[in-house]
């Protein structure tokens, strides 16, 4: 492919990431649901707190509905859906139509499901149509680099939120071992002490010391350094 130009890289990078908040958040938005379903009505707000976004909803009915598909609520799933879709347009050449197209069936899914009685049920198929996706970009993306930086922005995402949604430490540490060889090989600058640092989180120094998951939130914040 030759020399990837840095908006390009950010394409890539971005589209790995929104991808990943997707399914991920969505995952935990089936938790959270349960419990407001059965025991807690305002569980959604510790679902706020964790993923650090304000808590503009008025009631879970409202959080369930904007949370899932307000166009005009830059947090939730379905802004990130279409920002995924948005870099996936723009990198048609290198990802194919053919993986483009999943991104554009999980938007048909949510633009069916956003008047559904039980949407939890009508947008489990989003979640099969993304794992197509990855299954796509293993397929048809022959440039390892682009492969490396679309993987590197999926588990990046994927560490910061299994840290913030307390994930188990095994599914925390296997998140942080697959990014780090896509980081390596995708050729965006980063910093090789805080790589280091966040492994000494996991691994020994923070793991059983209250707040380990947030220091290892902040220390993510400053990995990339370009």
């Amino acid at each position: 492919m030759g020399t990837i130009s840095l908006e390009k890289r950010d394409s890539l990078f971005w589209l790995g990431r929104y991808t990943e908040r997707v399914y991920t958040t969505l995952k935990a938005f089936y938790n959270y649901y349960d419990q407001m379903i059965d025991r807690q009505a305002d569980a959604y707000k510790n679902l706020c707190e964790r993923l650090d976004i304000p808590n503009i909803y008025e009631s879970e009915a409202d959080f369930i509905h904007r949370f899932l598909f307000d166009k005009d609520d830059p947090n939730s799933i379905f802004t990130s859906l279409n920002r995924s879709y948005d870099n996936g347009i723009m990198l048609r050449n290198e990802i194919t139509s053919d993986s483009l197209a999943y991104i554009q069936m999980s938007l048909d899914i949510y633009a069916a499901s956003s008047h559904s009685d039980v949407p939890t049920m009508a947008l489990l198929p989003v979640q099969d149509y993304l794992l197509a996706f990855w299954a796509s970009i293993d397929d048809n993306v022959l440039d390892q680099r682009c492969r490396s930086i679309i993987k590197c922005g999926r588990y990046l995402e994927r560490f910061d939120l299994y840290l913030r949604l307390s994930f188990p430490t095994e599914d925390i540490e296997r998140a942080l071992c697959k990014m780090t060889p896509r980081l390596r090989q995708s050729g965006i600058a980063y910093d090789e002490e805080i790589l280091d640092c966040l492994y000494a989180h996991v691994r020994e120094s923070m793991l059983h010391t209250p707040g380990w998951r947030r220091e290892c939130a902040r220390s993510l914040m400053t990995l990339i350094t370009e």
